[in-house]
């Protein structure tokens, strides 16, 4: 039994192992290109100073608190766009696609509107004033680009189910030369513009998401005219019934990755109630702790499609073996981040500032950083998936158990009462990273074992197999 056990395994390795890989890396790299917008951003407006990163990243994270719930709205096209590509429906991924534009169509006024209403509120925050009136300035320049943020989101998904990623490797690896450039322009004033500090990065990063979705929109109709697969011959209407479905997936979703970055993004609050030097250091250490999470979350992604693929093909022993293979892939590269970030604390550090003090504390949360690396790339890659697996809904409730209910109260309880500062806030994220990561592995698990006993259901169907 342990030889076929062993035998079983090596095979999966061999024929899941290319097909992860070819989806995985270009889907990496245009998670990495994603967050390396952000690290940009950093480096620009980190020479102005700390009150400047600061306002970043407290700009950042009211931003996503609102705008990531809608694009969380539109993973359910992971789903359901790979079940139907795995099937051999493309007219079904086309479909998906039209629905998923008339779901944009309709979050991105209202996530507009939340943010700009947002602003007032942010007064009552406790927050530190010189940091806060930065971020104002950055806040309303970054939600003028919403909308192609969701078009993106939207074309990306539909992309990607059915295997074509390279186009969104590329158009976020070249959104990053324009978003560098316009930082350059904007924030220093150079080629004539004004300077306009920090909120030239917002101008930057909405010029930036524009570019994107209008690349990805031609990617999209030279697809359709190279392959002929009949996209213009779909009825571009929306339906009410397939609109609700991609809500039934998508809307546990977004209330899970609304969830997981509203609690750093409730940190950072927290940590904006500090010292500039704290929150400083804060946003340097999550800078590069969401860069190394963007391998795992892309492995996420191609997982789900993995899955979905496996599932619509009608061989679930298979969808779960690949699930397994980026599991094991995601926990492997976090275990080796994790040992960079504790051996070379300091140097990272200052690859984003050249403030000594935020360099010296930012190089202590960085051991922190380093401990749950592991555990952050178990609960992403277990997150993907499940998602492909069409179960949205168990993440949710382990998020809100583990980060809710563990992480904050005790990182705001070591923050304050304690009196350890920004390191206790990172000890309690750290402690519900841990939780997180082991229940959803966990769940997955469970998943894998129905699947390889031939025990699913497409995504909406309710027919179980």
């Amino acid at each position: 039994m342990d030889r076929f056990q062993g035998g079983l395994l090596r095979r999966s390795l061999r024929d899941e192992l290319g097909p992860m890989l070819r989806l995985a890396g270009p889907v990496v790299a245009a998670e990495l290109g994603w967050m390396a917008m952000g690290v940009v951003d950093t480096l620009f407006v980190g020479r102005i100073g700390a009150e400047a990163i600061g306002a970043v990243s407290l700009g950042n994270a009211l931003y996503f608190a609102v705008a990531i719930f809608g694009m969380g709205l539109l993973l359910g096209l992971d789903t359901l766009v790979s079940q139907a590509y795995g099937a051999g429906r493309i007219d079904e991924c086309h479909d998906w696609l039209a629905q998923g534009l008339y779901l944009v169509a309709i979050i991105s006024p209202v996530a507009m509107l939340g943010l700009w209403g947002a602003l007032p509120a942010s007064d009552r925050l406790g927050l530190n004033p010189a940091v806060l009136a930065q971020a104002k300035l950055y806040l309303k320049a970054v939600t003028w680009g919403t909308p192609a943020l969701l078009l993106y989101a939207a074309l990306r998904r539909y992309l990607q189910g059915m295997g074509v990623v390279k186009p969104i490797m590329f158009a976020l690896v070249s959104a990053n030369v324009v978003n560098a450039a316009a930082d350059w322009a904007l924030i220093y004033g150079k080629l004539g513009m004004p300077a306009m500090g920090v909120a030239g990065s917002g101008w930057a990063t909405t010029f930036s998401r524009c570019y994107m979705a209008g690349f990805l929109a031609v990617c999209v109709v030279r697809h359709d005219l190279r392959n002929q697969s009949g996209l213009f011959r779909t009825r571009f209407a929306p339906r009410f019934e397939a609109l609700v479905r991609l809500l039934a997936i998508g809307a546990p979703a977004a209330l899970q990755v609304t969830l997981e970055v509203g609690v750093f993004a409730a940190a950072t609050m927290l940590a904006g109630k500090l010292d500039p030097v704290s929150l400083a250091a804060h946003h340097v250490v999550l800078e590069i702790a969401s860069v190394t999470f963007m391998i795992p979350l892309g492995l996420a992604s191609a997982g789900a499609v993995r899955v979905g693929q496996g599932l619509g093909r009608g061989e679930p022993a298979a969808a779960g073996r690949a699930g397994w293979i980026a599991v094991i892939l995601g926990a492997a590269f976090m275990t080796a981040s994790g040992l960079v970030m504790a051996a070379f604390p300091r140097a990272l550090a200052a690859l984003f500032t050249t403030d000594l003090e935020v360099i010296a504390l930012a190089a202590r949360l960085m051991l922190v950083a380093a401990a749950f690396q592991l555990f952050d790339g178990l609960q992403g890659v277990s997150t993907g998936t499940m998602r492909g697996a069409g179960d949205t809904r168990t993440p949710v409730v382990c998020i809100i158990g583990a980060y809710w209910c563990v992480g904050l109260p005790l990182g705001y309880a070591l923050t304050f009462p304690a009196g350890y500062g920004v390191v206790g806030l990172w000890i309690g994220l750290a402690a519900g990273l841990a939780v997180s990561g082991v229940a959803i592995l966990l769940a997955w698990n469970r998943k894998a074992d129905a699947l390889a006993r031939g025990e699913f259901a497409l995504a909406g169907t309710g027919v179980e197999h």
